[in-house]
C-alpha cells in the first residue's frame, strides 16, 4: 500500500493491472446514472457530466436539472430521462424536497450531484435530499457547488463510510480546507480524505481515506477550459456505473480525462479544444489501455 508521502503515479500498466469491471447482459447491468445539477443559465454542465457517463460505460442515464431547461436537455440528450425540477426566482434549484428525485435517486446505481449547481443554501438543502434518498452503498460524486455546500457541513459523510469521489479544483480544495490549499497537492488531496471520509481526485493527485495514493501525471493545460470538470466528473460516475470501486474509479477517470485531452492536441493544439470535444475521445482512450 503507497503511504501519503509516495503516490503511485497513474500509467498504462498500472491500469491494465487494475482492469475495469465488463459487464455482460444488457444496460442494466453497467448501471442506471442520475446527475443532479444545471439551473436555468448552466445546463450545460449537466449534459456534459451525463454524456460523459454514457462514453464511460454508464448503461441508463438520468438528469434532473432546473424545469425551465428539462425540454432543451431532453432534446440534446436524447439517450437520457430528464426531469425537472422546481427553480428559485433566479433560476437556481430550488433544494426542498421533492418526491420525483427521491424517487430517482433512491433507484439509481450512482448519483453525480454538483455539475452547473448555484446558490450555496440552495445546494446544501440540495445534498441534505439526496444523501437521504440514496442508500448507504450507493457510490456519489460531489462536484463543483455540492462541495462548497460540503464544507459548510463535513458531517454529511464524516463517518459515514459512504462511497463517494470528492473532485474538488482548487478553489473548492481551499472551501473544504479552510484555509489556502499549498503547493504539495499529494498532501492536500490525502488531508481532504481523511477529513471528509471520501476518495478525492484533486486536479490528479487521487487520496483514499485509508491512505493510498496516486498521481496522474499526463494532464495538460488545455484541460483548464470551461465545462471540463463535468466532464470530469461524468467520467467518474459513468465508472463507478459499470462497477468500479471508488479509488479505481477516480483513477481511471484521471488517466481518461488527461489523455482524451491529448488526444486532441495534434487537430487544435495545446490549449483550444472544448470540453464537448473530450467527449468522443472517452471511449477510445479507455479502450485502448
Amino acid at each position: 500500500m503507497p503511504n501519503r508521502s509516495d503516490p503511485l503515479v497513474i500509467t498504462p500498466a498500472l491500469l491494465r493491472d487494475w482492469a475495469l469491471p465488463v459487464p455482460s447482459g444488457g444496460k442494466e447491468a453497467r448501471g442506471t446514472v442520475l446527475v443532479v445539477g444545471g439551473s436555468r443559465f448552466t445546463p450545460g454542465a449537466v449534459l456534459l457530466a451525463g454524456v460523459a457517463a454514457l462514453r464511460a460505460g454508464a448503461g441508463v442515464l438520468q438528469l434532473a436539472a432546473a424545469e425551465s431547461t428539462a425540454a432543451a436537455l431532453s432534446i440534446q440528450v436524447p439517450e437520457a430521462l430528464v426531469v425537472g425540477l422546481p427553480e428559485t426566482s433566479d433560476g437556481a434549484l430550488a433544494g426542498r424536497p421533492d418526491d420525483q428525485l427521491t424517487e430517482l435517486v433512491a433507484a439509481a446505481d450512482v448519483v453525480a450531484v454538483g455539475p452547473g449547481l448555484r446558490g450555496i443554501e440552495e445546494t446544501r438543502e440540495l445534498l441534505h435530499v439526496v444523501l437521504d434518498a440514496a442508500g448507504p452503498r450507493t457510490p456519489l460524486v460531489l462536484d463543483a457547488y455540492a462541495l462548497g455546500a460540503l464544507s459548510h457541513s463535513p458531517e454529511l459523510l464524516a463517518g459515514s463510510g459512504r462511497p463517494v469521489v470528492l473532485t474538488p479544483n482548487i478553489t473548492e480544495a481551499q472551501h473544504l480546507l479552510d484555509r489556502e490549499p499549498g503547493d504539495d497537492l499529494d498532501a492536500e488531496a490525502a488531508e481532504l480524505a481523511a477529513r471528509y471520509d471520501a476518495v478525492v481526485s484533486l486536479y490528479g493527485h487521487i487520496a483514499t481515506p485509508d491512505g493510498r495514493s496516486w498521481r496522474e501525471e499526463s494532464g495538460d493545460a488545455g484541460l483548464g477550459t470551461s465545462g471540463s470538470g463535468d466532464v470530469r466528473a461524468g467520467l467518474l460516475a459513468g465508472l463507478l456505473s459499470r462497477g468500479a470501486d471508488p479509488a479505481q474509479a477516480a483513477c481511471w477517470a484521471a488517466f481518461a480525462h488527461a489523455v482524451s485531452g491529448q488526444r486532441l492536441v495534434p487537430q487544435y493544439g495545446r490549449i483550444g479544444f472544448l470540453a464537448r470535444e473530450l467527449l468522443d475521445e472517452i471511449p477510445h482512450t479507455i479502450a485502448t489501455v
